[in-house]
């Protein structure tokens, strides 16, 4: 097998294993709090031994650690949302609407770094909108997952392009052990403070244990370590369209495990098409104008 076919399977296996972090919050009993609490944990230590054994250095002073921190707290509420919106509704509702997070990465960016808004953008979200209104049209009985689930996707672009601040200074892997141990610590203080830790701290079950550890091990440090690596040999915009199919691969995911309920109307299935149709446009686009201006 040639290098680069190796690299594209080994980033499909990660987005498929995205799209498959929704399965286990439906089949994990913890509330979504505890149950992000024990990734975001498992997902730092083994990060930071990552850190440790291939001598990265945790050292990238206070004031960017302080930064990250912040940006570890987003990502742990975004977590929170995404678990707590496939608990309230479904695999299918939630992904579908985690798609539209292009759209508000598309808005903040322009707004943090002080850009102009650019027109592609503005037609690929009314797009994306468009869909979303099919979705509520059709699928009313899951308000409270969809808005959940929007929650989850604008924090998901708001740490998208928070990130952007770090990327080009620090290693990935620091970056991402700093924002799941602050995440975690995050999580503590909140569950301390709603009195979680003085005995409602719901213990996981044997199954949940071994999902979890799944989710923790497999679905988050080794897929962002692989993601990480294959982006050695793979373009940025590869990796932008692959990762566009984890609404795909966590629906059809859904449909094999969970069956009958994951079985959405078709006004659903067409709104979640016109927003991965919006979302796979923009780098389509985006890339072939880059290409013509070259």
């Amino acid at each position: 097998m040639n290098k680069l076919l190796k690299n594209h399977l080994q980033l499909h296996f990660v987005v498929l294993l995205y799209g498959f972090t929704a399965i286990l919050g439906k089949l994990i009993s913890l509330p979504s709090p505890q149950l992000v609490w024990y990734r975001m944990f498992i997902a730092a230590a083994v990060l930071g031994l990552i850190i440790y054994y291939k001598k990265l250095s945790f050292n990238i002073g206070w004031k960017n650690i302080l930064q990250i921190t912040a940006v570890g707290i987003v990502v742990a509420f975004h977590w929170i949302t995404f678990f707590h919106a496939v608990k309230i509704s479904n695999v299918s509702v939630t992904l579908g609407c985690m798609a539209s997070t292009t759209l508000f990465a598309s808005f903040l960016e322009p707004i943090i770094f002080r850009k102009k808004i650019k027109w592609l953008e503005v037609f690929i979200g009314l797009l994306i909108i468009s869909g979303l209104y099919l979705i509520f049209q059709f699928e009313l009985s899951y308000w409270q997952g969809i808005i959940t689930a929007l929650i989850s996707a604008f924090l998901a672009g708001l740490f998208t392009v928070l990130n952007k601040f770090f990327i080009d200074k620090h290693h990935p892997v620091t970056i991402s052990f700093y924002e799941m141990l602050s995440g975690f610590g995050a999580i503590t203080i909140f569950l301390a403070f709603s009195g979680t830790f003085d005995g409602n701290l719901l213990m996981p079950t044997n199954m949940d244990i071994v999902y979890v550890l799944i989710l923790g091990l497999v679905c988050t440090a080794y897929a962002f370590v692989v993601a990480v690596d294959v982006m050695k040999v793979l373009s940025a915009y590869t990796v932008v369209l692959a990762i566009n199919m984890e609404p795909i691969y966590g629906i059809l995911l859904a449909w094999v495990i969970f069956g009958q309920s994951e079985l959405m109307s078709a006004g659903f299935y067409i709104g979640t098409a016109v927003i991965l149709l919006a979302v796979f446009l923009h780098p389509l686009l985006t890339h072939s104008k880059t290409k013509s201006k070259e």
